[in-house]
């Protein structure tokens, strides 16, 4: 496990998801991570931060009640001024819904979307630096923009947040990695027509499990479903599954440090 650090402009350093039933949905990622809760800023509502060892992970909300939005993992990327960068992602063809505000003494916060119409969060680190516990059971550790094509979105994480990209997978495959600093960050993936009409573009979170087929197992068991039954991947064996309120992630036991690309 390593402690959060300040983070690069355009590295994800933190993960939240927004439901409607914010109990319950402690009850099935605390049985299936081990994550504990404590109160987080209140500014959008009740909202909890899930620990390990007493150390932040991810974030859970609740959705207003007058609001039928998609209940889905937004990935934060870090900045060193919000306002600066949600100017930038409206000059570039995004859109901003919240934000930019405060967050309590944590921060700066954005919530918007790129041009795409995927949903990303911006933070401008204050008390919280991000997720502190890495590496660990039930720890993100990758985020991948699926959307249409990679590279016309991927040009507006570079104009904003200045992140690189270089081509992954195999020939003629429209996979990108995201990079900050010439590090590995994320990914983006053109899925072209066979995009998900239903999600549309969309953040998809990786998270690390000791046993990818027993923590699938653990979701249907706990009232999600197995949208890919557990397999071979780029870093290992992994498995897409969803949170009863169908918020879509992934799980993965990976082998040493490899990325998911």
């Amino acid at each position: 496990m390593t402690e959060a650090t300040r983070h690069t402009p355009g590295t994800p350093c933190w993960v939240s998801l927004m439901v409607h039933g914010i109990d319950a949905t402690q009850e099935f990622y605390g049985a299936l991570f081990g994550w504990e809760f404590a109160p987080g800023p209140q500014q959008l509502g009740p909202y909890v931060r899930a620990m390990i060892d007493g150390r932040e992970v991810a974030g859970i909300g609740r959705l207003p009640a007058d609001r039928d939005l998609p209940v889905a993992w937004t990935p934060y990327l870090a900045t060193d001024d919000a306002d600066a960068t949600a100017e930038a992602v409206r000059s570039c063809g995004g859109t901003v819904g919240v934000g930019p505000l405060d967050a309590g003494d944590a921060g700066r916060m954005v919530i918007g979307s790129d041009p795409s119409g995927a949903v990303l969060g911006i933070w401008q680190a204050a008390g919280h630096r991000g997720t502190a516990v890495h590496g660990a059971h039930g720890t993100p550790v990758w985020n991948e923009l699926v959307t249409r094509e990679a590279s016309a979105v991927a040009k507006f994480y570079q104009a904003v947040l200045g992140i690189e990209t270089r081509p992954a997978g195999a020939p003629g495959e429209d996979l990108l990695t995201l990079l900050v600093g010439g590090r590995p960050v994320g990914s983006v993936r053109g899925a072209g027509r066979e995009l998900s009409r239903e999600r549309g573009p969309h953040w998809m979170t990786w998270f690390e499990v000791r046993d990818t087929d027993a923590a699938a197992r653990a979701v249907e068991e706990l009232g999600g479903r197995v949208v890919r039954p557990p397999g071979p991947g780029p870093a290992g064996r992994e498995a897409v599954v969803a949170d009863p309120e169908g918020a879509v992630f992934t799980v993965v036991r990976r082998e040493g440090n490899a990325i998911p690309v």
